[in-house]
């Protein structure tokens, strides 16, 4: 693995307290190629936080197969500075063209930017620190190479699915106790089968595999992953898998209701036209008696 010297830079924002759209630094560069910093003042679809992110700058200028794996950090410094708050990455990351950038929708909560020192005279000021372990500017992609997600062995075509986990949930594997390599990859591999499977169609679910998904989470659980947010995920697809069975088996004793009444009626009917038939049948008869009668008197 090379080992590129790190780079630093600060930038400064004025007027901070004013943005409301997304900010982008100037570009700058490390590890051969450019990258920038982007700010949500106002948060990523987060109220109450502000979001970066470290990006790759113009990464469909680079040559297919392109890698960049690299750690970095975001420290917010006072008009002196000083650091007061910083946001890093404990792992290398993985950038390449399905992941072009990486970061914090939580970097920083809005109410801390109120803290003393952190807006003096409404300036945003913040270093960011990347250092480039790993270059690949062109390459072979199969999806099948393995690569290092934050500690975790897995296939280029998972890099995308298993970065999104780390963005969304941070400290989901913190807590993880395997340390074993392959029993990591095959874990990680449960909890994206996990994944799809609750986030298929309801009715595309069987039972077998909520009973399987109810059976992955507690081992998952039991080996540190923290997963309170697929517990509730899969809380919610066995109440509408229930809600659901409830209403089918409703709609299913309707329709049997509904089928033995329209045999009822049509017996009804078989039995309705006998009796008219019967009765026309003796009117006849009653008819022809008459007329012979008559017949006779005359």
């Amino acid at each position: 693995m090379e080992d590129h010297k790190p780079t630093s830079f600060t930038f400064e924002i004025d007027n901070f307290s004013e943005k409301e759209s997304v900010i982008r630094t100037t570009n700058f560069l490390s590890g051969g190629c450019e990258w920038y910093v982007k700010v949500h003042p106002k948060g990523d679809h987060i109220d109450d936080h502000l979001s970066m992110y470290l990006c790759i700058a113009n990464p469909e200028s680079l040559r297919f197969g392109w890698k960049r794996l690299a750690a970095f950090s975001i420290a917010l410094l006072n008009q002196s500075g000083k650091e007061l708050y910083r946001k890093h990455e404990p792992f290398y990351q993985l950038f390449c063209a399905e992941i072009p950038l990486m970061g914090w929708p939580k970097a920083v909560p809005l109410e801390k930017l109120q803290e003393k020192g952190l807006l003096e005279n409404n300036k945003f000021i913040f270093n960011v620190q990347v250092k480039v372990a790993q270059v690949v500017d062109e390459g072979s992609v199969t999806g099948n190479e393995m690569l290092d997600v934050n500690g975790f062995q897995v296939l280029y075509s998972q890099v995308a699915s298993v970065s999104w986990i780390f963005v969304e949930h941070p400290d989901v594997a913190v807590n993880f106790k395997p340390k074993n390599q392959l029993l990591k990859t095959t874990y990680m591999n449960i909890l994206l089968g996990l994944i799809v499977t609750l986030n298929k169609p309801l009715h595309s679910i069987t039972e077998t595999e909520l009973n399987n998904a109810q059976s992955d989470l507690f081992e998952l659980t039991e080996a540190g992953f923290k997963l309170d947010w697929l517990k509730i995920k899969l809380d919610e697809v066995s109440m509408e898998r229930k809600r659901a069975n409830a209403d089918g088996y409703r709609v299913q004793s309707l329709a049997e209701h509904i089928k033995n009444l329209k045999i009822e009626v049509n017996q009804e009917q078989i039995n309705s036209s006998a009796k008219i038939l019967s009765l026309e049948q003796t009117l006849s008869n009653l008819k022809d008696e008459l007329n012979k009668k008559n017949a006779k008197s005359l």
